[in-house]
């Protein structure tokens, strides 16, 4: 049955396919009186089943680990609640109609319908090599003319909107952006335009109210989002959205789909609802005086710091890098906007004289910690500071970088401690604000990456997001150039939410990202809870992207070595090997004929220990929802706290079904995503080794610092 059809069945329509398709398991649940009886009865059905392939193979092991579960209660990880498995009793109330809930979706049923069926060894094929190009190819990039066009008429209504909106501002003028008294409107037009181009005028004028947000987009917001947003600011939800961003959206009704980007900047209903209660997902970002934080790190006191690992720790400092260039509507830190440690208040936000102080007790941790070898500074935004405060940061990171070092010499073999290997600095920028990245900022980041050197670190990474080929327009282009020409990797993060997820989506990201030199460093699963429930995509939407789609730019070892050497000498002091980056990688894709290169991962963040996609699904909720079990990530160190947790449960946001719905309301076929049912497990992939730390010319202390395991 077509993917589409099934999705909409009732109860009883689904009860008539399962007669007419399952007679077996209708018969045995009919003829049993407990639900034990059933299960005893399909664990016999299940020893009698021809298993023809490894996909029968494969469901019968699922089944029978789902009958293993069924009756007992897990511990779910993310919401710290114990929750019972019913996914057998369900069925077998289902096909005894005897339901409590009736008002339950179908989706419960229709993805054991799915599990069940594969008992008869269908496999779904996967698809050709000219089918996943012509999904790659059906998205457009920020840098295709038809685009470009399209966004020139944007802009060109955003620069009349903008001079109005100086004018208006008359009672309270910008210092730096204002009109003199008698200017012409034709003068006035031609200051906006140059103005365009620098990043501080669209943080001045950054929209910050539904009814500017919908002027801006030619009022082609429907009455329904625009109650919905004036709901969510009621609710104190904060809105900040430049002009340069929002002129990447469509609003003619035809062209390019920017579903991608606008679920970005519209909230959805589940989170203006929710906004008010979220959780912190991130409960290692939970700091209090005195205590461990859940992943067992002791931290200095306030929130500049957190932790997950050993070998790393985040540096959120007090300064404008607490804000953003816009919020994300799957935002991981909205929590932190909704308590308001993290705002749009830039006078605020501006270095106090404390910070300075407050700065060098900070780089003290990493000094006297013996594992962390690995900095990222972020926020917020690590590019919202200015370039006087961003280098007074990394001055003083290449100060304790050069104490560490010199501390090590008199220290003993084997009892040495880590190092600063690597410098990250965290940004949306090049996509939301590409104009930020001036000639200023290169020089900076030149400057630090030649000295930070001597001292031994060996890596100065950007870290960024770009969650569509839109966003990468020619300014995006532009600002990449630059980073490069400084000697710095860029590495992308994806969050994959629904719009991502479309076929040939990431692929397509990966592919203009790699050809510009940019390397793909994670592919996230949206974390969160009801609040991201518009934008998840399941997991096992992940696994199907990595092995269907991703596969394709997947490098033999060879071949990945041979990329690693020329990333190894690219981050040279040589300006012939600078700005060869972009070069060298199309180069390098076009010897080796892969149209992308899958270097990033696949991974859900599990809260308190770590990115891992190593789960199995072993039950289903009523709602559909699956329970995946975890394990951690056995590619990297942990905190020993891990050893304490037992095993690791989270239940995902949507059901399959409802995820193949919301796929079709956009225009996708469910038809093409129907392989999805089979992938009720996962592996985390290798680490490609420009993401592995650096062996150190000496051994290192196996003692842990700032660490504390409460009994």
């Amino acid at each position: 049955m077509k993917q589409k059809k099934m999705l909409t069945l009732t109860f009883s329509q689904l009860k008539q396919i399962y007669g007419q398709e399952m007679p077996e398991l209708v018969e045995i649940a009919e003829r049993s009186t407990t639900v034990e009886d059933f299960k005893a009865g399909l664990l016999g059905f299940l020893d009698t089943c021809d298993m023809g392939n490894e996909t029968a193979e494969e469901a019968r092991e699922q089944i029978r680990l789902l009958l293993q579960y069924d009756g007992l209660d897990v511990h779910e990880l993310s919401t710290g609640q114990d929750m019972p498995v019913r996914t057998i009793r369900l069925l077998y109330e289902f096909l005894t109609e005897t339901l409590e809930n009736m008002e339950m979706p179908t989706d419960l049923f229709i993805e054991i319908f799915q599990m069940f069926g594969r008992l008869k060894g269908n496999v779904v094929p996967l698809p050709s090599v000219q089918r996943m190009k012509n999904r790659n190819d059906r998205w457009e990039t920020g840098l295709d003319e038809e685009v470009r066009e399209i966004r020139d008429e944007n802009k060109e209504r955003m620069l009349h909107l903008l001079i109005q909106k100086i004018e208006n501002r008359k009672s309270k003028p910008s210092v730096r952006f204002h009109f003199e008294e008698g200017m012409s409107y034709e003068e006035k037009y031609r200051l906006v335009s140059e103005w365009w181009n620098d990043f501080r005028f669209h943080l001045s004028m950054a929209v910050k109210s539904p009814g500017e947000l919908n002027r801006f987009l030619g009022n082609s917001l429907s009455s329904e989002t625009m109650y919905l947003l004036y709901k969510a600011r009621k609710k104190g939800m904060p809105f900040f959205a430049t002009p340069y961003y929002l002129s990447l959206l469509n609003v003619t009704g035809y062209g390019y789909n920017d579903d991608a980007i606008r679920s970005y900047i519209l909230y959805s209903p589940r989170l203006v609802e929710t906004y008010g209660n979220i959780h912190a997902w991130e409960k290692e970002d939970i700091v209090e005086s005195g205590k461990p934080n859940a992943a067992g790190w002791l931290l200095p006191d306030g929130h500049n710091i957190h932790r997950r690992y050993p070998e790393v720790a985040i540096l959120i400092p007090d300064t404008m890098g607490r804000a953003c260039g816009g919020l994300c509507a799957s935002c991981q830190r909205m929590y932190d906007f909704q308590s308001e440690r993290l705002n749009f208040e830039f006078e605020s936000l501006r270095p106090k004289e404390s910070w300075d102080r407050k700065l060098r007790r900070l780089m003290t941790y990493f000094e006297e910690d013996t594992q962390l070898r690995d900095i990222l500074i972020t926020g917020g935004d690590a590019l919202m500071s200015q370039n006087k405060t961003l280098q007074n940061i990394l001055d003083a990171v290449y100060r304790m970088a050069a104490r560490k070092q010199k501390a090590n010499l008199e220290r003993p073999e084997g009892e040495k401690y880590a190092e600063l290997q690597r410098v990250r600095l965290g940004s949306r920028l090049l996509a939301y604000l590409p104009m930020r990245i001036n000639d200023g900022l290169v020089e900076l980041l030149r400057e630090f990456k030649e000295k930070a050197s001597a001292v031994g670190v060996k890596q100065f990474i950007i870290q960024t997001h770009f969650q569509t080929p839109l966003e990468v327009t020619p300014e995006a282009k532009e600002a990449i150039r630059k980073i490069l020409s400084a000697g710095w990797i860029i590495t992308n993060q994806l969050v994959y939410t629904v719009a991502a997820s479309r076929r040939g989506h990431t692929t397509r990201l990966r592919q203009v990202l790699n050809s510009l030199g940019v390397m793909c460093y994670y592919t996230f699963s949206v974390k969160g809870f009801n609040e991201n429930y518009a934008v998840f995509a399941p997991n096992s939407r992940s696994m199907q992207e990595q092995q269907e789609e991703k596969i394709y730019g997947r490098m033999t070892p060879e071949q990945a070595e041979e990329l690693y050497r020329i990333l190894e000498t690219k981050v040279g002091t040589e300006e012939e090997t600078k700005e060869d980056v972009a070069k060298q990688l199309r180069r390098f894709m076009r010897k080796h004929h892969l149209p992308f290169l899958a270097t990033d991962r696949s991974v859900l963040n599990l809260p308190a220990i770590g990115k891992s996609m190593t789960f199995q699904l072993i039950g289903l909720t009523e709602e559909g929802k699956r329970i995946l079990r975890f394990e951690h990530d056995g590619t990297r160190h942990h905190s020993p706290i891990i050893d304490r947790m037992g095993q690791i449960y989270i239940v995902e946001n949507k059901s399959l079904a409802a995820y193949l719905r919301q796929l079709a309301r956009m225009g996708e076929d469910p038809e093409d995503y129907a392989s999805i049912w089979s992938y009720t497990k996962g592996e985390t992939e290798p680490r490609f080794s420009l993401y592995e730390y650096p062996d150190f010319p000496f051994h290192i202390t196996d003692k842990m610092s700032n660490l504390s395991l409460e009994d």
